[in-house]
């Protein structure tokens, strides 16, 4: 009888999404009593939490309808599970290889995917975001959320801003998107990525940093793009966020004569922040301001050289010691990036 083979949980950290129109207001709630959103005390968070899923249902409800009444993220997220699984297979022959998606608001819940691997009593486990960049609203919330309910952790992925496979698809998507429509000219390039408030970069968060360290490194592969611009979405509440933002972004862009080619640097699934706030949104503002053309790049979804790049950190992770790395291993953000979770090198 041959030996069995050993266990290799893979766990796709991701935000989640109300699966129809009944969870969009538990979904806002789950949200924003996050400490790691909404950084108020308890009583204080828990009452906010309340009121903004209250007030925020109706509108979020009716942007949810333009999808089908859910959100596309998880089966979307179920899709690249498969095909990193369909990668990983060949590679780690002697591995039972299993990938599970684990959203952090709504299911399958990051707590319950814990659960989950644990009863499968694996022999390495390789926690992989699905945001490139690390930010402590993101997947330290998430890492949080699975050491918190005692998940099998042997490695973990925090951040792969210029993973090589990662940056490639990007590029290669963008000369695409913009070859299909037509090579409009006088095209400014927008790397939309979703915004956070400044407060939280003050102390320390990476992800801003990280953000820009991707589009550097993607603008390398696009020399004949020469304008471009990185952006900020999604803002929401009175704080002072990062800028400048997509709208004004796209609003100086009308007002220099530029056509758009705008790709969401920042997220690998299609969502609601990429089918209606860019999609619909952001390109009415830009039809209203006369911009001839408003061209969105796509997510990388299963895009296969992302996909493969995936594979290729997951296999680094199993080939290196135990423990938090970044795509390289070893810590990448500057010292005053405080809030990074990665050692630095010895």
């Amino acid at each position: 009888m041959s030996e069995a083979r050993k266990k290799l949980a893979v766990v796709l950290f991701n935000l989640g999404g109300p699966d129809g129109p009944e969870s969009v207001r538990p979904f806002l709630r789950n949200l924003f009593r996050d400490p790691a959103i909404i950084q108020a005390p308890g009583l204080i968070r828990e009452a906010l939490a309340l009121f903004i899923s209250t007030v925020r249902t109706k509108e979020a409800q009716a942007n949810y309808a333009k999808m089908g009444g859910g959100s596309p993220l998880l089966p979307a997220t179920i899709r690249q599970a498969n095909a990193l699984a369909d990668s990983l297979a060949p590679q780690w022959p002697d591995f039972d290889v299993r990938v599970w998606p684990a959203m952090r608001y709504w299911h399958p819940f990051t707590e319950d995917v814990a659960d989950e691997v644990k009863a499968w009593q694996p022999d390495e486990t390789v926690l992989l975001p699905l945001y490139p960049h690390f930010s402590t609203t993101t997947t330290g919330s998430s890492l949080g959320a699975w050491r918190k309910a005692g998940g099998p952790e042997t490695r973990a992925l925090c951040c792969y801003p210029t993973e090589t496979a990662f940056v490639d698809a990007h590029a290669a998507l963008i000369r695409k998107t913009w070859e299909k429509s037509g090579r409009p000219k006088d095209a400014r390039l927008l790397f939309s990525a979703h915004g956070l408030p400044k407060k939280i970069i003050d102390a320390g968060d990476p992800y801003q940093w990280q953000v820009e360290q991707t589009v550097a490194a993607v603008m390398k592969q696009l020399p004949d793009f020469p304008d471009h611009q990185i952006c900020y979405q999604s803002r929401v509440g009175p704080l002072e966020w990062i800028g400048p933002s997509t709208e004004d972004a796209i609003e100086k862009a009308a007002k220099d004569g530029k056509s758009i080619l705008l790709t969401p640097i920042a997220f690998v699934s299609e969502h609601i922040e990429t089918l209606v706030e860019l999609d619909e949104e952001y390109a009415e503002i830009a039809e209203e301001l006369g911009i001839e053309t408003y061209v969105r790049v796509p997510a990388l979804g299963n895009d296969p050289v992302f996909i493969e790049g995936l594979a290729s950190m997951v296999g680094q992770a199993l080939n290196g010691p135990a423990g938090l790395r970044s795509e390289v291993g070893e810590r990448i953000c500057p010292a005053d990036c405080s809030a990074c979770p990665c050692k630095s090198a010895a």
